[in-house]
């Protein structure tokens, strides 16, 4: 049975349609890319999966279970933006340990689970650094090991790689794949550079004009 299942997804802005009668089915485990240029909706589909958007019709499935009265906070999913957005004022250990800190987790499971998260991305170094000290590759892993601490269901990148430069993104690619594969989480990420696509997804959905073309 599929972990994700969304089902005749539609959506429109201002009379003009974003996304139409798409369907997609993602197993568990897997890492599947949005792929497909600028405008193609596939950033408004990630963003009704993760319920910031809600659709003009169709269902969001997750676990067997209807997602549409289910507030985005609720679902226990992490999404990652091209910005990073980590937080200028926390350093490194900080950024990583926020979310778990908000959900309410007890001290030493933050603790022990941050420590987790700092080994796994390699910066167990940085752990007292200012984000404003680290380079763009080492802000990028901080923002990934955030978004992975909370143990989240589902992981939702958009552009994740699009502030980098080619000769950095194209180092940490298969970085992030080995990351997200030892972990076994369930990743959908949207890009519009079919490298990207190729070095870290297990499956591509190509989409063009709100459309899924191509799986």
């Amino acid at each position: 049975m599929p972990l994700l299942e969304l089902n005749s997804i539609a959506k429109t802005f201002n009379h003009d349609p974003a996304l139409s009668d798409v369907s997609l089915t993602i197993e568990e485990g897997t890492i599947l890319c949005l792929l497909g240029p600028s405008g193609c909706g596939k950033t408004t589909l990630l963003r009704i999966i993760a319920g910031l958007e809600r659709p003009d019709a169709g269902k969001v499935f997750f676990a067997n279970r209807d997602m549409a009265h289910v507030a985005p906070y609720k679902r226990n999913f992490g999404m990652m933006f091209q910005e990073f957005a980590l937080f200028p004022h926390l350093n490194v250990r900080e950024n990583i340990s926020f979310g778990m800190k908000m959900q309410g987790r007890p001290p030493a499971e933050i603790m022990e689970r941050t420590r987790e998260m700092l080994f796994l991305v390699g910066l167990e170094e940085f752990a007292q650094r200012g984000v404003s000290e680290l380079s763009g590759g080492e802000r990028q892993r901080v923002a990934l090991a955030r978004t992975l601490a909370p143990r989240p269901r589902l992981v939702l990148l958009d552009e994740p790689f699009g502030a980098l430069d080619r000769a950095l993104r194209e180092r940490l690619l298969l970085e992030v794949r080995n990351i997200l594969k030892r972990l076994g989480v369930t990743t959908v990420f949207v890009t519009h550079d079919q490298a990207e696509a190729y070095a870290v997804a297990d499956i591509i959905a190509v989409m063009e004009k709100g459309r899924i073309e191509q799986r």
